[in-house]
């Protein structure tokens, strides 16, 4: 299958061996975004993957997209135009330290460009699946109308559209968010996340109350409402649990063909925990591409977003069978 994902790739700075922002004297200089890193990561698992973005013509735009080439990502549809590469500062967490992020993405090439005149049906022709995220339409109005007019072709061209919402309050609120993200539900078949949709019956809001670590209980009663009020071909959310900032647990619920499916729980260590819940998406995405049963299919995304835990950098650059062995619990010896 053909895959391709929209949305702005982010230039990230942060200090070395978990030193601090305020104290560091050096930053390491890593590329990401949540839409790129399931990109490289699922081009790393062998999908014929390609990345649409805006990014200025400059040597840190054209750095960017020999990024993504060096990970056998397409980047012929990038255009290079603007000023700015969106960028943020990351503090990496460690022990009873949770990790910060601070972003400078205002005014970035990709926020900027006006693509009334983009022609996505040229884009997005001849791809099988589209990636979306709920970032893109928090950066801008001109955003907004990139992701509508991509939901709308995607949908005319009978493409698979997955979306994560991926709220992100230092974007905009959540209200905003609420009202404009389950607008575009409609035109999704895989949902990878489920705040801050709403969704409404007899009034209220059914995820009102729901806990951030729910029983299978609780979480099959959200899944059937969203199902069927947007008859999403598979919808899908992780439970994280944090021990502390370096050790987490991991598990994940996934819903299809009417039956909720519950994932093993993972603990795992933490060398970088940024670009997680993508890895999830990427190997979620990976596996409905590939038929997996559901059960392996929840197992593998899990087991895709604890490897990317114990990977620099925000992709998880890794491959199936690595993915594979730890989701089937095999030794950690090293492989010669």
């Amino acid at each position: 299958m053909k895959f391709i994902t929209i949305g702005e790739l982010l230039l990230r700075l942060s200090p070395p061996n978990y030193e601090k922002i305020r104290t560091t004297n050096s930053f390491v200089i890593n590329f990401g975004g949540a839409e790129a890193n399931v990109a490289v990561s699922l081009a790393n698992l062998g999908i014929d993957s390609t990345y649409f973005t805006v990014l200025p013509n400059n040597d840190l735009g054209k750095a960017a997209v020999a990024y993504l080439k060096a990970n056998d990502v397409h980047a012929s549809k990038i255009i290079l135009d603007g000023d700015r590469i969106g960028t943020y500062y990351l503090e990496e967490g460690v022990s009873v330290r949770a990790s910060k992020v601070i972003y400078d993405r205002k005014y970035s090439a990709f926020a900027e460009y006006d693509y009334t005149d983009t022609d996505l049906e040229t884009i997005l022709k001849g791809y099988d699946w589209l990636h979306l995220s709920g970032i893109t339409p928090a950066l801008s109005a001109n955003c907004q109308i990139l992701l509508e007019k991509a939901l709308v072709v995607a949908k005319r061209l009978g493409m698979t559209v997955s979306f994560d919402p991926n709220y992100r309050a230092s974007l905009w609120s959540w209200d905003t968010a609420r009202d404009v993200l389950s607008t575009y539900m409609p035109y999704v078949d895989i949902l990878i996340g489920i705040e801050p949709l709403h969704l409404l019956k007899d009034g209220k809001d059914v995820k009102e109350g729901l806990s951030m670590q729910p029983s299978f209980k609780d979480m099959n009663r959200v899944f059937r409402e969203l199902d069927n009020q947007f008859h999403f071909r598979a919808i899908a959310r992780t439970v994280r649990f944090a021990h502390s900032g370096s050790n987490n647990s991991l598990m994940a619920f996934l819903h299809m063909d009417g039956e909720t499916y519950e994932s093993t729980t993972m603990n795992f260590d933490i060398v970088d925990r940024v670009g997680g819940g993508d890895a999830f998406s990427s190997g979620l995405i990976f596996a409905l591409m590939k038929n997996m049963e559901p059960q392996t299919a929840v197992n593998f995304a899990v087991a895709s977003s604890v490897m990317k835990h114990s990977i620099r950098g925000d992709t998880n650059i890794t491959d199936e069978a690595s993915i594979t062995r730890l989701m089937e619990n095999k030794s950690y010896d090293i492989r010669r």
